[in-house]
């Protein structure tokens, strides 16, 4: 007797996939017709675990809102319930995607200004591949800084190549021009620039070598996607300088994400 599995919940396919590192990698699934979301969103997906249940987690969208598919940006965890199994998927394989988007970095979470900070550590340029391709990002800003901080210089592959293929985007590419500045550091590998990116935030390396002005409520916005080590440290030093942090309901200076990957 043939043993009948179960169907897979919302199922959608696995249209690409590329390993940038032993433990970092990116993946496109084809897009629910029903889901609408904002650019800087999350939503839940995953596989099927041992128990025959949904093994979900919340993975920010790293694709734009008008792209046709889903592209993800993940770590691997040998032993993480999901990311144990979602590395070694391959195109033509299926995975549960929810279409419900919820999340905080996006755009209607800050109130208007000049400048914006994106600021990431390693899987946490997620949300932000998904804005800096956004032309809304463009018409709200005069100037966006994308800062990436990782270990080691080829963590940093994933964030550089997107924004090497910013100029050509046939979609963004002519709202980029000079508006996008992206600083890359690394932690332990020699690069050329070093540092965490709180150290050089708070000791005005970054505006020194971007040539911008301290943190000012007033003009600047920041985003944030890391550890939560990371967003409160973020958080001190913006609200050192009298900048409160926003939601959907109530927009201000600065807002950070709180789900995270296992």
């Amino acid at each position: 007797m043939t043993k009948a599995f179960p169907v897979l919940p919302n199922a959608e396919t696995v249209t690409a996939v590329t390993h940038y590192t032993d433990h970092l990698f990116s993946f496109r699934v084809t897009r629910p017709q029903s889901l609408r979301f904002r650019s800087g969103e999350f939503i839940m997906i995953g596989m099927m675990g041992d128990a025959e249940k949904p093994l979900l987690r919340a993975y920010s969208i790293a694709s734009p809102s008008w792209d046709e598919e889903l592209e993800f940006y993940s770590i691997k965890v040998p032993n993480g319930p999901l990311t144990s199994k979602l590395q070694n998927i391959s195109i033509g394989d299926q995975l549960i995607v929810r279409p419900k988007p919820v999340g905080t970095l996006v755009l209607d979470a800050l109130l208007p200004a000049k400048r914006i900070y994106l600021i990431a550590t390693g899987t946490g340029i997620a949300p932000f591949a998904s804005l800096i391709r956004d032309p809304d990002l463009y018409e709200r800003y005069e100037q966006i800084i994308l800062c990436h901080t990782c270990r080691d210089v080829n963590e940093l592959k994933y964030g550089e190549d997107l924004v090497n293929s910013l100029d050509i985007d046939p979609l963004i590419g002519e709202f980029v021009g000079d508006k996008l500045k992206y600083y890359p550091t690394t932690t332990r590998e020699k690069s050329p620039k070093m540092g965490r990116i709180t150290n050089l935030l708070s000791n005005g390396t970054i505006a020194n070598d971007l040539v911008l002005p301290p943190l000012n409520p007033k003009t600047d916005r920041l985003m944030v996607c890391g550890s939560i080590g990371l967003n409160n440290d973020i958080k001190a030093i913006c609200e050192d300088v009298g900048m409160r942090e926003g939601s959907n309901s109530s927009p201000s200076h600065y807002v950070v994400e709180k789900a995270f990957v296992g």
